[in-house]
């Protein structure tokens, strides 16, 4: 069956479109004029045909593919697989870019144009349509008359491209499974999908995907499967590339600073197994690169480990961005969401070094969330300007971001329940049947309304949080269904009640909490947080440092007041640790004239806070990296083997320090009653949030 580019595309729009696509949507999205798409209408209509589907115009709606799922996947497969002769634009370019990407020499237009059946006027056209692309990667192409062109740029942009051009044109996850299935070298072929899995030797699959389950294991952390998916399709490739020669660089500063991260462990031990299994030497930096994609992968986990993952200066300004838009919506329910500010620290670190070094960041969603999430979209956009005005922060990279806070907007709507309007143009008895099915398929939805049509001019549409309807009402947040209600409708339904969530909880404060239904876990979790907690209030105590000192001085002292209140075992050891957390970067808060030391080490065995007012002020760095006076030194210790209820607990406290203008003032008093009252206090709010007490 012969299908031109553009019609594959047109196919492939309707059958995975969420609803109904207008002639103006399908031919933007084509880049071709509404003419071209009502001249091709013909032709799909008798293509679907051929697979018992119908192309159906629904007045005031668009175009849909209609018939069963049995036949539309046939079609879809069909299509996909479906020889023809001309690429279009988005293909050609794309099948260009995969090239331009692996060759290191220069190509001549004229091989590119012969490889894909065009002219030279044609690949040029197309290669200035990708240079705005490039731009994205601080990629650069040299094109020289008698050269050919070359792509220049930082081969970590080169590898975020190939990523990026992949998620672009295979589902990650069909990526992995295509590999496996396709072991057989292929020759030059007309598809893109098959071009980009040539860049990969599905052999090496197998001996990465175990490497990375072993390395699951020593991970403080687990992956979600995205996660994991993406940390084999990045190591697939970043070994291709580097057999051919094509190494990493990492900034070794920054190297150095995640030498004491448990994922630089883990990620030397997966370079060690790739060198021994195929026999190649690997360079340390991309141990670096290996260990900035585990770091990535926590915002898609559940760990709430700020103290030693992130430090206080990320957090600090996770803090302000949230403060930032609970002051904009005047609305307090984030300030004390804990498990956002975690997850916001966890995912900046690493973010903010690639943003500083120039690395690129892609999102694939991006066009997804600017639509479905546009009004906190631009709230977020807004709050990063202020605070990181800086720093450039690229949309693709507002939009994991946002992506955070829907999360946590949706979790805390998770028992909420929906309003639902049903109406129906075959009448009421109809409008039940779907009222009753909703119910069934969307435990949100409990409470349901039917109208009839004659009834719609006194419905107050406001009222309700979703309308469903089996004809176009012409209203903009009503959803079009069938009588029969498809698995696709209850999709786009679920999905317009996530967006609805959004919306009441950035209108209202409420606050719901899930209660593990595992009661061991629950007691094994009330156990770890009621011992942090207990052991962190009984340590508190504050010694005043009276004598004029130098900083090594002061943190010679503090281990041996330490020592004395038998808090720690080894004195000497955590002095060291102590100036190594020194050397690392800015420790005072800014705002404030406190500094705070946390480190964690095996020379104690339980956690301990403890303050340290100077008689003779120091000037330390901040971590907005300005020189600041400080004469409060504020220090927070764990066990190297601290469990994740003492993390998140001390995770709790950092927070408190910065959590209003009053709290850092009884910080910066040394008072030790009034602070270790105000610590008690707010523990057992945390506690309580957390289901514990």
């Amino acid at each position: 069956m012969y299908i031109s580019g553009r019609e594959r595309k047109f196919i492939h729009l309707l059958l995975h479109a969420d609803g109904a696509l207008t002639v103006h949507q399908i031919a933007d999205t084509l880049d071709v004029s509404e003419r071209t798409v009502h001249r091709d209408l013909k032709n799909i209509e008798d293509i679907v045909a051929d697979y018992n589907l119908q192309l159906v115009r629904q007045a005031g709606r668009g175009l849909v593919i209609s018939g069963d799922a049995e036949s539309r996947n046939k079609l879809d497969l069909e299509v996909s697989n479906a020889a023809f002769s001309d690429f279009t634009a988005e293909e050609r370019q794309a099948m260009i870019y995969a090239t331009l990407l692996e060759m290191d020499e220069p190509i001549k237009l004229f091989t590119l144009a012969n490889e894909l059946k065009v002219t030279i006027a044609t690949v040029s056209h197309d290669l200035d349509q990708l240079e705005a692309e490039l731009k994205t990667y601080q990629l650069t192409l040299i094109r020289k008359r008698g050269y050919g062109v070359r792509l220049e740029g930082k081969e970590s942009n080169k590898r975020a491209a190939l990523s990026s051009l992949i998620t672009a044109h295979i589902e990650p996850f069909q990526y992995v499974s295509l590999l496996k299935n396709n072991i057989e070298k292929q020759q030059q072929s007309s598809m893109i999908s098959d071009r980009l899995l040539g860049l990969v030797d599905p052999e090496k699959l197998t001996i990465i995907e175990e490497t990375v389950n072993a390395a699951m294991e020593e991970l403080p952390q687990e992956l979600a499967d995205s996660a994991y998916i993406g940390l084999v399709v990045h190591l697939a490739l970043a070994l291709e590339r580097l057999l051919k020669g094509d190494s990493i660089h990492i900034d070794p500063d920054y190297l150095t600073q995640m030498e004491e991260s448990r994922e630089f462990t883990v990620a030397r031990k997966m370079i060690a197994h790739f060198e021994e299994a195929f026999q190649m030497d690997i360079p340390n930096d991309e141990i670096g690169y290996i260990t900035m994609h585990l770091m990535g992968a926590k915002l898609r986990s559940d760990s709430n480990s700020l103290m030693e993952e992130s430090g206080l200066d990320i957090v600090y300004k996770a803090k302000e961005l949230i403060n930032y838009v609970s002051s904009m919506t005047e609305d307090d329910w984030m300030r004390e969401n804990t498990v956002l500010l975690n997850d916001l620290a966890a995912h900046l670190k690493p973010s903010i070094y690639r943003m500083k070094q120039g690395l690129a960041i892609r999102n694939p969603l991006i066009g997804e969330i600017q639509r479905d999430y546009d009004s906190l979209f631009d709230l977020i956009q807004e709050a990063v300007g202020e605070i990181f005005p800086n720093l450039d922060v690229p949309d693709d990279e507002i939009g994991y971001l946002v992506l955070h806070f829907a999360a946590a907007m949706i979790r805390d709507e998770a028992d909420s329940e929906m309003r639902a309007l049903v109406i129906c143009s075959s009448g009421i008895g109809t409008a039940k049947i779907l009222a009753t099915k909703l119910k069934q398929q969307i435990p949100e939805i409990r409470n349901v309304e039917n109208k009839s049509v004659l009834d719609l001019e006194q419905a107050e549409m406001s009222r309700y949080d979703i309308v469903v309807s089996t004809i176009g009402l012409g209203e903009d947040e009503s959803i079009q269904i069938s009588p029969m209600l498809t698995e696709a409708e209850v999709h786009r339904i679920k999905k317009a009640i996530k967006q609805k969530k959004i919306t009441r909880r950035l209108s209202r404060d409420d606050t719901s909490f899930q209660p593990d239904d595992d009661f061991m876990q629950r007691l094994q979790t009330t156990q770890q947080y009621t011992k942090a907690v207990t052991d962190l209030l009984a340590s508190v105590f504050a010694a005043n440092i009276e004598e004029e000192l130098s900083i090594a001085s002061v943190l010679r002292f503090i281990s041996n007041e330490l020592e004395t209140h038998g808090l720690i075992r080894n004195k000497e050891l955590i002095f060291q640790k102590l100036q190594q957390r020194e050397q690392k970067g800015g420790l005072g808060i800014p705002g404030t004239t406190l500094a705070l030391y946390h480190a964690r080490s095996s020379g104690l065995d339980q956690l301990s806070f403890t303050i340290y007012p100077l008689e003779h002020p120091l000037t330390l760095e901040g971590m907005d990296d300005a020189p600041m006076n400080i004469d409060t030194i504020l220090v927070m210790l764990a066990p190297d083997d601290a469990d994740q209820g003492a993390l998140d607990v001390l995770s709790h406290l950092s927070s408190l320090m910065i959590q209003d203008e009053e709290s850092s003032h009884l910080f910066e008093s040394g008072d030790e009653t009034r602070i270790k009252a105000f610590m008690s206090h707010e523990m057992q709010k945390f506690l309580h949030d957390k289901n514990i007490l």
